[in-house]
């Protein structure tokens, strides 16, 4: 197959193979190493797939790329239509990043229901990547809803002691967010005749639409978006999500899932009602900053090592919505390298400590301390992550976080003063919690015994660890297609301000 016909399936194959496989799975007898090194090598080769994207994309250009467009139902008129543009290539390639690390952090510790496990985590990644790739509304929201059952499965199935409890707080948050999204896509249809998103955002203009029902347009998608990130105050659900969640579940939450909010602001929010973004944008940034610094502060007070990482999330989010609502180019550009950035961090962080939790069965900082002496190597891996999520320079998390403050200082300096607290919160949380962890004297005899990192613990970490170092140091090989598709995104904007200028 020549590489252009490849190039007109390869989001198909990307999309579906892990579906394929967790089909497949279905037909395995319950020999739990053959399913294991299954759902390896499906996780592995839709990985090497997804590389395509990336090495044959053209990174000059703003619009779509990979393009399908097929008619999937005709009444109501639903296209089978997916591409790609610099905003949502990254956001693949880190969900198949992280998805066969998922695998191997789970080899040893999920032992019961093992093939309803990966057959679950394989679904989910299907589902994940569907959603960035929909270029049809409907579809868009067939993927988004998707991802909620093998997520809430995965968390009721494997998780811990109140996993019933937040996995139907995780998957009811969301499911009734998501309906206000329903609304405004099918009001879109019935105006436009369409759920093509490219079709909807460049013929919106000629839609006769009054501002009220611009604005509950505009909030129908942006609470779906917002309670997915999530955005303060609708962040009561991810604490206990995480918590409960096994450690795979975890990474795929906070490395994957979240995004899904964010992405869609940028995507669908900024795009189609561009004018109620620019007019909706201060009460937005203020919720993005009160987020940045609450979720700092709260995390700093957390007994539970899990709990402090999830509330981390709160924050770093908060900075990829200001960048976003900041429209400039630095603060979209650096919304987007948090979102990648922040994904293989804390992805990693979870799976730090969910290493720990094999264990010793809890995630309570008290239990630990001086386990720098019996696992030096955990230890090292677990400094070498707190320090890239800290946003120390020439790892993965100091880019992305200067954009985002260089962009919100072109916008207001008042953002940016207060954003650029929660770099100094997050240092502080961070570092105190891994000076109680791993420095001093050991406090539990127990901890004298702990095993250092195995190999496929090794094959989890290091893998995130390589990936933050790469992208501190050269983040012009994400930042050169992003570019591009971030200055489209904000063409809208400069039109708004011409007018009123001209005014």
């Amino acid at each position: 197959m020549s590489t252009d016909n490849f190039s007109s399936v390869i989001l198909t194959l990307v999309t579906f193979l892990p579906l394929a496989g967790g089909l497949l799975l279905f037909l395995f007898p319950r020999r739990d190493r053959d399913v294991r090194i299954f759902s390896l090598v499906i996780s592995l080769l839709t990985f090497i797939l997804s590389l395509h994207l990336p090495v044959y994309f053209h990174r000059g250009a703003d619009g779509f790329q990979y393009e399908i467009n097929k008619q999937w139902i005709t009444t109501p008129n639903i296209h089978y239509h997916m591409g790609i543009d610099g905003i949502s290539l990254w956001l693949i390639v880190l969900t198949t990043f992280l998805t066969p690390l998922c695998v191997l952090i789970s080899w040893k510790s999920i032992h019961e229901r093992v093939k309803e496990f990966f057959i679950l985590l394989l679904v989910l990644e299907t589902a994940l990547i569907g959603v960035f790739v929909s270029l049809d509304l409907f579809l868009f929201y067939f993927f988004w809803e998707a991802t909620l059952i093998p997520m809430a499965l995965l968390i009721g199935m494997f998780g811990h002691e109140r996993k019933i409890y937040a996995a139907v707080k995780f998957f009811l948050y969301t499911m009734v967010a998501s309906v206000f999204m329903l609304a405004a896509i099918l009001w879109l249809y019935a105006k436009t005749g369409s759920f093509d998103f490219v079709y909807i955002r460049d013929h919106i203009g000629s839609i006769t639409v009054s501002p009220a029902a611009s604005f509950w347009l505009f909030l129908g998608f942006f609470i779906a978006f917002a309670v997915k990130v999530p955005l303060f105050p609708f962040h009561t659900w991810l604490p206990d999500a995480h918590v409960e969640a096994p450690t795979a579940g975890s990474v795929l939450l906070a490395g994957v899932l979240l995004k899904m909010g964010t992405y869609g602001m940028l995507r669908f929010n900024l795009a189609l009602f561009p004018e109620q973004s620019r007019h909706n944008a201060p009460w937005i940034i203020a919720l993005a900053l009160i987020g940045i610094v609450y979720g700092a502060l709260v995390a700093m007070v957390q007994p539970n090592m899990k709990k402090l990482i999830a509330y981390s999330s709160v924050s770093h989010l908060g900075f990829v919505v200001l960048g976003i609502f900041s429209f400039t180019q630095a603060g979209l550009n650096g919304a987007m390298f948090v979102m990648l950035a922040h994904g293989v961090s804390t992805g990693a962080l979870f799976m730090l400590a969910g290493i720990l939790h094999e264990r010793r069965h809890t995630y309570e900082i008290t239990e630990f301390g001086g386990l720098a002496s019996p696992t030096p190597v955990y230890a090292a891996s677990f400094l070498f992550i707190v320090l890239a999520s800290v946003g120390l320079p020439l790892l993965n998390g100091f880019v992305g976080e200067f954009l985002v403050l260089t962009g919100a200082f072109q916008a207001r300096p008042i953002y940016g003063i207060i954003a650029a607290t929660g770099v100094i919160w997050s240092a502080c949380y961070l570092l105190w919690m891994y000076q109680r962890v791993f420095f001093g004297k050991v406090t539990h005899t127990v901890n004298n015994s702990l095993p250092d990192l195995t190999g496929f613990e090794i094959a989890s970490v290091w893998p995130c660890a390589a990936a933050a170092l790469v992208m501190g140091v050269a983040p012009i090989l994400w930042l050169s297609a992003i570019d591009p598709a971030v200055h489209g995104a904000l063409v809208p904007f400069a039109q708004i301000v011409s007018k009123v200028v001209g005014q």
